[in-house]
C-alpha cells in the first residue's frame, strides 16, 4: 500500500495546529490562517506540497458540508422576519454587483457567461468571517449587523445558481448556456420538491427511529449519509453537489433534530473547510502576483470601493441613515469563501485565463485579509466620515430611551427582551413594579411598542443608554442576554455607573458563574441548575415534604452557589 501522501498530510496538520493557535491568539479569523498555510506551503510557495489534486478533491466536501449546515439554519419563518434585509438589500446587492461587474468584464472581452461568473465572484462576502467578527464585537444584533446578516443570507442562497452556471459552462461551453441554465433551474426545482417530500415523509421518522438507539455513532453516520446522498442526487441530475447538500439541510432544518445534526456535522465541516481554504491558498502564484501587483491592487481597490459604495447606497435607499448604511457597507466590502468556491471550479475548468485567475485570486485573498481590520474599526471609520450622523443616530436612540424612562423611578432595567425578559416583565408588573426593557431586535421592539409596552431599541452596553434608562433611579438591573461577551460588557458599564445596584444575570449553565460574579454580578442564575432545583422542589412537595422545608433547602442551595448540584458523575457525553 502506498503511504506517500502521509508525510504531506502530517505537514499540513502540524502547520494548521501551529498557525491556527497563533491566529486565535491574535483574535484573527482562522480562515486567514488556512489561506496563509496554503500560500506558504503550496507549489508556488516553499513547494513542500506540490501534488494538491488529491487534497482538493477531498477538500471540496468542506463546501458541501458548509452548505448543508447553512441549509439547517435556513427557514421560511426566518426569511419572513428578515424579508427587508434578505429579499430587499440582499437581492439588489447580488443583482447589481453581478450585473455591474459582468458589464465591465464583458467590455474586457469575456463571454457573457464568463462575465456573469466574474460577477458572482465579486458579489459574495464571507459569512464565516463576518459572523465571527460581529459576534466578538457584540454587533451581530445591531442595525448594521442585522442588515449584513440579511444580505449574507441571500448571498448564501444565490451562490447555487452561480455554481450551476460554472458547471454548465465548463461541460458544454458557452453555446446554449442560458437554455441549459433554465433547464438546470427546472431540474433544481424538481430536485427540491423530491428531496423536500422525502424529508417530510421519510427522514423525520428515520431520525426518530435512529435516536431511539441512543448511539452517537449511528446518528452521525445517518446524518452524513443524508447529506452526501442528497448531494449525489443533484450531481446525477447534472447539478452541483453543494445544491443537494443545501436542500438536505433545509429539509432537516425543520425537524427537532436540527441542532444535534449540526453539532455532529460541524467537526467534519470545519476540518474539511479548513483543507478547502488551504488548497485555495496553494493556487496563488506569488511570482505572478509580484509581476502583476499593479493589476492586483487595482482589482482590490475596485472590489472594495464598488461594494462599499453600492451597499451603502442601497441601505440609504432602504431608509437607513448615513452611519448605519456606511457601517453595513464596511462590514461587507470584501470577498468570501464562496468566491473561492466559484473561482476554484472556474479555474479547474479553465474558463478564465491563468493570469486573470491569479490576479483576482490575489485580490480576494488580500480583501479577506483586510476585512477583519475594517470590520473591527467600522465604528471609528464611520465617525470620521459622518461624525454628525453617528452622533445624531446615537442621540436619537438615547432620546427615545430617555422619553420611555422619564416618568420611571424605583424601576427595573431589563437588558434583553426575549422570552425570558418578557416573562420577567410580566411577573414584576403583576407586583406593581415598573420597568424599562431594551433590545437590539428592531422587529421585536416594534411589536412591543405597538402593544404599549415600555420597551425601546438600544444597546445596554452603552453608558449613555444606561443613564438615559434611569440607572441612578433604578432598583435593579436584569441581564437576560444569552451571550457571555455581551453580558460582561453590560455588567462592566453598569458597575462603572453604579457600584451598589443589584444586577442579576441569566446564563445557560454554570460554566461562567465565577467570571460573572467577579465582574460584579449580584446573582447569576444558571438555567440548567434552576431547572434541576425547581423540578426537585416540586418532587419533594409531591412526596409530602413540607413546603417550608423545601423552600429552606432551595434557599440554602442558592446561598451556597449551587455547590450541591455540582457533584456530578460524568457520563458518555
Amino acid at each position: 500500500m502506498d503511504y506517500g501522501h502521509l508525510n504531506n498530510i502530517l505537514i499540513l496538520f502540524s502547520a494548521a495546529v501551529a498557525v491556527i493557535v497563533l491566529f486565535l491568539r491574535l483574535r484573527l479569523p482562522s480562515i486567514l490562517g488556512y489561506l496563509a498555510i496554503g500560500v506558504v506551503m503550496g507549489p508556488f510557495g516553499l513547494g513542500w506540497i506540490r501534488d494538491i489534486e488529491y487534497i482538493r478533491a477531498f477538500a471540496e466536501f468542506g463546501v458541501v458540508f458548509l452548505l448543508f449546515t447553512i441549509g439547517l439554519e435556513f427557514s421560511l419563518p426566518q426569511m419572513v422576519r428578515m424579508k427587508g434585509a434578505v429579499l430587499g438589500l440582499g437581492l439588489f446587492q447580488v443583482l447589481l454587483t453581478t450585473l455591474g461587474t459582468a458589464t465591465v468584464a464583458w467590455y474586457m472581452g469575456f463571454s457573457t457567461e464568463s462575465a456573469l461568473i466574474v460577477g458572482g465572484v465579486v458579489a459574495m462576502s464571507s459569512t464565516a468571517l463576518v459572523i465571527r467578527q460581529l459576534t466578538d464585537q457584540v454587533e451581530l444584533h445591531s442595525r448594521h449587523g442585522r442588515n449584513a446578516v440579511g444580505i449574507l443570507l441571500f448571498q448564501d442562497i444565490a451562490v447555487i445558481p452561480f455554481l450551476i452556471l460554472v458547471s454548465i459552462v465548463s461541460s458544454t461551453g458557452s453555446e446554449k448556456a442560458f437554455i441549459l441554465i433554465a433547464q438546470a433551474l427546472g431540474e433544481g426545482i424538481l430536485a427540491f420538491i423530491m428531496i423536500l417530500s422525502v424529508g417530510r415523509w421519510v427522514l423525520r421518522p428515520l431520525f426518530r427511529g435512529i435516536a431511539k438507539f441512543r448511539s452517537t455513532e449511528l446518528f452521525t453516520l445517518t446524518a452524513l449519509l443524508v447529506a452526501l446522498g442528497a448531494a449525489a442526487i443533484t450531481h446525477q441530475l447534472g447539478l452541483s453537489l453543494a445544491l443537494g447538500a443545501f436542500l438536505a439541510g433545509m429539509m432537516l432544518g425543520e425537524t427537532e433534530f436540527r441542532h444535534q445534526i449540526e453539532a455532529e456535522i460541524r467537526p467534519f465541516r470545519d476540518v474539511l473547510l479548513g483543507l478547502f481554504f488551504i488548497t485555495i491558498g496553494m493556487l496563488l502564484n506569488i511570482r505572478i502576483f509580484l509581476d502583476q501587483w499593479p493589476t492586483v491592487i487595482l482589482l482590490l481597490t475596485l472590489l472594495i470601493f464598488f461594494k462599499l459604495v453600492l451597499i451603502t447606497g442601497l441601505c440609504r435607499i432602504a431608509g437607513w441613515n448615513n452611519a448605519v448604511s456606511l457601517r453595513t457597507g464596511l462590514v461587507l466590502a470584501h470577498s468570501g469563501e464562496f468566491s473561492f468556491a466559484i473561482l476554484t471550479l472556474a479555474y479547474t475548468a479553465e474558463i478564465f485565463p491563468a493570469d486573470f485567475t491569479q490576479s483576482i485570486l490575489a485580490a480576494i485573498l488580500i480583501s479577506m485579509g483586510l476585512a477583519p481590520i475594517i470590520i473591527r474599526y467600522n465604528d471609528g471609520i464611520t465617525k470620521r466620515f459622518f461624525p454628525k450622523g453617528a452622533v445624531q443616530s446615537r442621540r436619537a436612540i438615547r432620546e427615545k430611551v430617555r422619553d420611555t424612562a422619564k416618568d420611571l423611578s424605583h424601576h427595573v432595567i431589563i437588558c434583553g427582551y426575549g422570552r425570558i425578559g418578557q416573562n420577567i416583565a410580566h411577573f414584576i408588573e403583576c407586583e406593581g413594579i415598573k420597568y424599562i426593557a431594551m433590545d437590539l431586535d428592531p422587529v421585536l421592539v416594534q411589536n412591543a411598542i405597538k402593544a404599549k409596552e415600555p420597551v425601546t431599541y438600544g444597546d445596554a452596553a452603552s453608558s449613555h443608554i444606561l443613564r438615559a434608562a434611569g440607572l441612578e433611579r433604578a432598583l435593579a438591573v436584569v441581564i437576560t442576554i444569552d451571550d457571555l461577551d455581551a453580558a460582561l460588557k453590560i455588567l462592566y458599564r453598569v458597575r462603572e455607573e453604579n457600584t451598589d445596584i443589584p444586577v442579576l444575570v441569566r446564563t445557560a449553565d454554570d460554566s461562567q458563574l465565577e467570571t460573572l460574579q467577579q465582574a460584579g454580578a449580584t446573582e447569576v442564575v444558571p438555567e440548567t441548575l434552576e431547572a434541576s432545583l425547581m423540578l426537585s422542589s416540586h418532587l419533594l412537595i409531591s412526596l409530602g415534604i413540607p413546603i417550608s422545608m423545601v423552600f429552606a433547602r432551595a434557599r440554602q442551595i442558592r446561598r451556597e452557589r449551587y455547590s450541591l448540584l455540582h457533584q456530578l458523575f460524568p457520563g458518555e457525553d
